[in-house]
């Protein structure tokens, strides 16, 4: 280091770092920086350059730069619109910044240059630094840096250590802050310690990002693989006339993701969807599948309406809808009145009796109305087959849901009135015990996972108001 303090103009630098032996240039905007220029130019050309610590500054002073910056020889000014220009600069030698000994018009800080000649090292060392230098570089390169090929290759072919290192500091892409490390490492040794873990560490992300895109690069292609095997599909089942089913797929797929279930259902519905885009649009078996899937997504999955808890109100309906039956409204309003109380928990279910004629079913659709559910009749007379409740199995041709599940698909709500009508009229013969069947229906122990053998889905019936009607008690 010399010992001869010297005053400079002297820039201060945004978001950039120049070292020693850069050639570079950059735009002046500011007026003290231009000011600074024509002075460095009326005098020898030389010029300070020191870079400052937050580059959002605007004005700044001594506490806002680093200690140490380069001087540097200005090459040439051209001159841009707006009072701006571009100064071609090559850096000479690093200097230490003692203090500012003018702030206006323009910066002039007292600097203490380095020695322009490098330390003496052992040829063994330098040739050891250089060539650790070399192979780091040569696997910065390897891990995919933004640096031509040509441009590595001329720094490979220097021998000086000093300069190698100026080189690489000067042409790798790094951060205006990683080469102030470098400039502030004053002899070679620790300038090659600070360009040495500036280079690993940068070839270590490099190799973290390779491995990334690769990654990523291998997922992109398997999405594009299988987008242009479905399109390939699609195709080829337009030319056989089955372009139907892949378009409905995508409609059931849509429907599925629109679907308020819970996850287990969600993956059964999928998979059954996936079965049916697998299937020949001319099978038998085909069509019973896009049966099946249509009546799942017109099942109200979520949905219920909100009920009207006013008893005055229901009082009021069955009173203007029905005639005398003092006792029997009575009982309904009981009946409501336990239910509203009860709120989720459980509540009996109500049996209308008596003769035909008598307005048990009027009740019950007054009932719906004064709660504000939808309302639908399922008639029990004469059924003997357990299947009317739960259902046909697919593997039967003409299966269908039951009665039950029918119901929520009409009413549109998992909560509406379902009326039973004629519920001693049930038979029970070598095709099923339909009271059996209705244990699972009315048990609020079990309605909650309700199985229809048609749908093989879960349904939750706790939310339906049942009501029942009988002509014989005795039944």
């Amino acid at each position: 280091m010399s010992d001869q303090v010297i005053t400079m103009p002297t820039i201060a630098l945004r978001g950039t770092t120049i070292l020693p032996g850069m050639v570079v240039h950059f735009d002046v905007n500011r007026t003290k920086s231009r000011q600074a220029v024509e002075s460095a130019m009326l005098q020898d050309g030389r010029i300070f350059l020191v870079t400052q610590e937050d580059k959002d500054i605007e004005d700044p002073g001594i506490g806002d730069l680093y200690r140490v910056g380069t001087i540097a020889s200005v090459k040439q000014v051209v001159h841009l619109p707006r009072d701006n220009a571009r100064i071609l600069v090559e850096g000479i030698v690093r200097a230490e910044l003692i203090g500012l000994k003018k702030e206006q018009p323009f910066l002039i800080a007292r600097i203490l240059p380095y020695d322009n000649v490098s330390e003496k090292l052992p040829e063994v060392l330098e040739e050891a630094m250089c060539r650790g230098l070399k192979e780091l570089l040569r696997e910065y390169t390897a891990a995919g840096a933004p640096m031509s090929k040509e441009i590595a290759e001329q720094i490979l072919k220097e021998e000086k250590l000093a300069r190698l290192i100026t080189e690489i500091g000067g042409r790798i892409p790094i951060t205006w802050k990683q080469r102030q490390t470098i400039l502030e490492a004053v002899t070679v040794e620790k300038q090659y310690e600070a360009l040495g873990g500036i280079l690993s560490r940068e070839t270590s992300v490099l190799q973290v990002k390779q491995d990334l895109q690769g990654k990523l690069k291998v997922q992109i292609d398997r999405n594009q693989k299988e987008y242009l095997m479905r399109e390939q599909i699609k195709v080829i089942r337009k030319e056989l006339g089955e372009d139907s089913i892949a378009t409905d797929t995508d409609l059931f797929r849509e429907k599925l993701d629109k679907l308020n279930v819970s996850d287990p259902i969600r993956e059964k519905i999928s998979r059954e969807i996936d079965r049916f885009s697998r299937m020949n649009n001319n099978s038998a078996d085909s069509s019973v599948q896009k049966t099946y899937l249509e009546t799942v997504f017109e099942l109200p999955f979520g949905i219920y309406s909100e009920d009207n808890n006013d008893l005055k109100n229901a009082w009021r309906i069955l009173e203007e809808e029905h005639y005398g039956l003092k006792e029997v409204k009575e009982r309904v309003m009981e009946f409501l009145a336990v239910r509203q109380l009860a709120q989720k928990g459980r509540t009996p279910i109500l049996c209308l009796s008596g003769p035909p004629g008598t307005g048990k079913t009027s009740i019950a659709r007054s009932v719906a109305e004064a709660l504000g559910k939808k309302y639908h009749r399922v008639c029990l007379g004469g059924i003997h087959d357990e299947a009317e409740i739960r259902g046909h199995r697919r593997t039967y041709i003409g299966a269908l849901p039951g009665n039950i599940t029918s119901a929520l698909r009409q009413a549109g709500t998992m909560n509406p009135l379902i009326l039973l009508d004629e519920i001693d009229k049930t038979g029970k013969d070598y095709k099923g015990d339909v009271s059996s069947a209705l244990l699972e229906v009315l048990d609020p122990e079990q309605n909650n996972s309700f199985q229809d053998h048609y749908l093989e889905i879960p349904l939750d019936l706790s939310g339906v108001l049942f009501i029942a009607t009988a002509n014989d008690k005795a039944n």
